[in-house]
């Protein structure tokens, strides 16, 4: 029995070892992309490619899936070959990840070009990202909203801040630099708070007048300068719908790419029932209020297209389960059917 356990003491270890290298060297691959600009120009020459036009991604349509393509470097250098300047074009793909194979992903936008060409060249077309990141398989959204983030930091940030001149991306599209100043830039996430904030056997939902008709959704807001998670979800909690948070806890995060490249920091807040009326403010908001349990299961089963009343109303609905919010919002009624 000894000789039983120490053989198998000195396989786990082992194992662990070998379940987790595939992901270190994955990573330091990565790195080492990054780092060093010629094994970056090398690896677009074999790696795979997800194609942009003005930051909406590419997808195909096969039956009722919709598919994110990856083309081989041969595959985008046939497509770019139909354009001027196309040996030029692969210098302003940004590297967005790689397999487990160590087979390089890159992202590239050609917004300047006809899309309509490379749509009826590869069967496809290019799709809003909001709509995109709903209908893909869940392992593409998170990649594509990741290579549309990087994407539109390297179209804002083409000038120094510092001295006006332009900025140079290296290949791998991690930095831009400034030759004039020797400042370099990296790409930044904006911190967003997004809370469910419940009392006793209810929850509150929002939202705002840009939302489409019938959905609510958690609270949400950006942390301000110096603040932390929970400064920020007291105070956006206070300010949006004038409620106290007695205590919070937190669940999970997401990459978000809208308004630019948000990192959601997902929270529970309770607030004490004697003081849970809401004061709404009506800048920020168009509507919020209490849900009850019955309404939130059934708020969760319904669709945007089954919201709709013969009497022209809209039922609540709430966002699809890709988004934080909906873990939120299923948590929360986990916790109260436990």
């Amino acid at each position: 029995m000894a000789a039983v356990y120490q053989t198998l003491h000195r396989r786990v270890p082992s194992l662990v070892c070998r379940l987790h290298s595939t992901y270190v060297r994955k990573m330091r691959y990565l790195n080492q992309l990054k780092e060093d600009d010629s094994l970056c120009r090398q690896a677009q020459t074999s790696g795979t490619f997800y194609l942009f036009h003005n930051l909406s991604p590419f997808l195909q349509k096969v039956g009722k899936k919709y598919l994110v393509p990856q083309l081989s470097a041969a595959e985008m250098k046939g497509i770019l070959e139909k354009f001027q300047g196309a040996e030029q074009w692969l210098e302003k793909s940004v590297l967005i990840g790689c397999s487990d194979e160590h087979r390089p992903r890159f992202a590239l936008d050609l917004g300047a070009v006809d899309k309509s060409v490379i749509e009826s060249e590869l069967q496809g077309s290019f799709t809003d990202l909001r709509k995109a990141l709903f209908v893909v398989d869940g392992k593409d959204s998170p990649l594509l909203a990741s290579a549309q983030s990087l994407l539109r930091w390297h179209d804002s940030h083409q000038y120094c801040s510092k001295t006006g001149q332009p900025t140079e991306k290296n290949p791998a599209g991690s930095k831009r630099v400034c030759h004039a100043s020797g400042v370099t830039y990296y790409p930044q996430v904006s911190p967003v708070v997004i809370t469910l904030v419940s009392s006793g056997s209810r929850c509150l939902l929002a939202r705002q007048p840009s939302f489409p008709r019938g959905m609510f959704t958690a609270l949400s807001g950006f942390c301000d300068l110096g603040e932390n998670v929970e400064e920020a979800v007291r105070r956006e909690v206070a300010e949006e719908v004038g409620l106290e948070v007695e205590s919070l806890r937190y669940s999970a995060s997401q990459h978000w790419p809208f308004p630019s490249s948000c990192l959601m920091i997902a929270c529970h807040a309770l607030v004490g029932a004697q003081r849970a009326e809401i004061s709404m403010d009506t800048l920020e908001l168009e509507e919020a209020r209490w849900f009850g349990l019955e309404e939130v299961v059934e708020g969760l089963k319904r669709e945007p297209s089954s919201s709709k009343q013969e009497d022209g109303s809209v039922l609540p609905w709430f966002p699809p389960k890709q988004a934080i919010a909906h873990q939120l919002i299923r948590e929360w009624v986990q916790q109260q059917t436990a």
